[in-house]
């Protein structure tokens, strides 16, 4: 590598080493240089590749003369102006059909051992490493690729190719084998090239870009023609810079292997030490844990939130605190959780008496000493005791008279957290008549049960009917739709581990109105609700000033690899 590059590489190290997709440029840039001839000094005592080209040529003719091999039909010359970039002196631009044979045939006995290789046995990135299965030559040499010991393989096929499944066959039984289909063979039969060099030339993302455009085929089934993979251009170096070129690619990726890891482990422990913060932060047994872990979090808040992952896990700390009442402070003029359930109360009766609802079925009693100490004027109450929750049920498909008609209808998949204000499906007044359904009022709190979604949360800005996998909730009275939406958000992580263990996770209608939660002040709820908004804003703008950072990063990146 010249002084040149070297210098800006360390210049700019911090960079390439904090960046997501650092690592990776760096891995395409050392290939890149590789075959640019920049990577290692020249010699001027190697032979010069235009030698090589003359023996293959003289072997060649050998061969067809003594009737080895067929005349091989001759492949178009390279025109000055399809050259793509400069080489050194003694290095030539070559067409890999001309320094090899390819998809070649092996002979052997069919009770041989061999080796088998599927496509799931060959690597996928900067990996060399195939395996392969035992099978008898005759078994596999009807219908399927042959190679060799030696033999360099690329899978032709979206999407293996793209993700760069290549490798050079080795240590095979007796040296052969058969496998996939879908892969390209280049055998080295004139000993012109170094095997790995032609491997790291077609698994560099570069090549992989320039070669995808000429793929054929239909979405799904494109390939690499054979032509096009015979016709390719190559550059080819003498033989012992070949060697020098590849035992530096092998030194310089696995410093980024290295580097990789380092990078990984910063990260696990940059989210592992804000896990752990958060977790004393929310501790509601210990203040002295909770005023440590607040100030770790503030001297380090640079440091801790440069990773969305941590950023995410503030949201979650967020309402963790709301629920807490740690967010904002009490009030001792706000009238008391107390006065609230009294008002739920008296509401209740109202409806029943009316007959708007059935009486409903008492809940257990709450035992406060099993449950952590509460902020004054706050109470432990049950979600069943706060509102009605209804689920719905799905009409039948058979009868089209149900659907189509202008009353929205709410599936689990479409329980978002947020707003809903429109559904995918509507369903008619005969359809809410006959199948135990009923409209839900705007300002509903809606819960996903079952399934993927399980414990997604919304509002809903319209009236709408749900099916059978979501729950609604109107409260009785008063009470904050918001604050209701917060709270059952930061009770997901606790709806999924009711709902886990069967093959289609759910939660019953039961489960949700008998889950305990803390219930603040009305007051307080409003209070909570703003500073919510307002912490949840600032998380976006990290979130923004994460990606702004990385975008600004990214682009020095490509600059510094466009200049060198």
């Amino acid at each position: 590598m010249n002084n040149n590059v070297r210098d800006l590489l360390k210049r700019h190290f911090d960079t390439a080493f904090s960046e997501s997709n650092g690592i990776k440029k760096l891995r395409e840039l050392i290939l890149t240089l590789a075959m640019q001839g920049k990577l290692v000094p020249q010699d001027p005592n190697d032979s010069p590749a235009i030698e090589y080209l003359k023996k293959i040529d003289a072997e060649k003719k050998r061969l067809v003369k003594n009737g080895i091999i067929k005349s091989p039909k001759p492949l178009a010359g390279i025109k000055p102006e399809e050259i793509p970039y400069e080489l050194p002196k003694r290095w030539e631009w070559v067409r890999l059909g001309d320094i090899g044979i390819i998809n070649p045939r092996n002979e052997a006995k069919d009770s041989t051992v061999s080796g088998f290789v599927p496509m799931p046995l060959i690597p996928e990135g900067y990996s060399e490493n195939h395996q392969f299965e035992v099978r008898l030559w005759g078994e596999i040499k009807k219908g399927y690729t042959h190679f060799a010991n030696g033999d360099v393989g690329m899978a032709k096929i979206t999407p293996c190719f793209e993700n760069a499944k290549s490798c050079v066959f080795s240590d095979l039984p007796n040296g052969i084998g058969a496998g996939t289909t879908e892969l390209h063979i280049f055998r080295n039969s004139f000993r012109s090239i170094v095997p790995l060099f032609l491997l790291y030339y077609i698994k560099n993302p570069k090549f992989i870009l320039s070669t995808a455009p000429n793929m054929t085929g239909s979405a799904g089934q494109k390939r690499v023609p054979t032509p096009y993979f015979s016709s390719l251009y190559f550059p080819l170096p003498p033989l012992p810079e070949q060697h020098r070129i590849v035992a530096k690619i092998g030194q310089l990726m696995a410093q980024c292997d290295e580097l990789e890891k380092l990078r990984i482990v910063q990260e696990q422990k940059r989210i592992a030490v804000h896990a752990a913060a958060l977790k004393q932060l929310l501790d509601p047994n210990d203040k002295k844990k909770q005023t440590n872990a607040w100030r770790f979090l503030c001297d380090n808040f640079g440091k801790l939130y440069t990773v969305k992952e941590n950023v995410t896990e503030l949201r979650k700390s967020i309402l963790h605190l709301a629920v807490m009442g740690r967010l904002v402070l009490q009030d001792p003029n706000d009238p008391p959780a107390s006065e609230l359930l009294k008002e739920i109360e008296a509401e209740k009766h109202r409806l029943v008496k009316e007959k708007k609802i059935n009486q409903p079925k008492p809940l257990p009693q709450i035992k406060p000493e099993a449950l952590h100490e509460l902020p004054q004027g706050w109470a432990w109450v049950r979600l069943g005791e706060i509102g009605i929750w209804k689920s719905g049920t799905t009409p039948s498909r058979s009868n089209t008279s149900y659907y189509g008609g202008d009353i929205p209808w709410l599936k689990s998949g479409e329980v978002k957290q947020g707003r809903i204000k429109s559904t995918e499906e509507t369903i008619t007044q005969a359809a809410l008549d006959k199948c135990s359904l009923h409209i839900n009022e705007k300002g509903s709190v809606v819960i996903a049960m079952y399934g993927a979604n399980i414990g997604e949360v919304g509002i809903l800005e319209i009236e709408a009917a749900t099916n059978q996998a979501v729950c609604a909730c109107k409260t009785y009275t008063n009470f904050d739709e918001n604050y209701l939406l917060f709270l059952m958000t930061s009770l997901k992580p606790y709806f999924i581990s009711q709902g886990a263990g069967a093959a289609q996770p759910n939660i019953s209608r039961e489960k949700i109105v008998a889950t305990i939660f803390p219930l603040p002040p009305l007051s307080e709820q409003h209070r909570i609700v703003s500073k919510i908004n307002q912490l949840m804003a600032m998380c976006h703008e990290l979130e923004k000033q994460i990606n702004a950072a990385a975008g600004k990063k990214t682009e020095l990146l490509n600059a510094i690899m466009a200049k060198i």
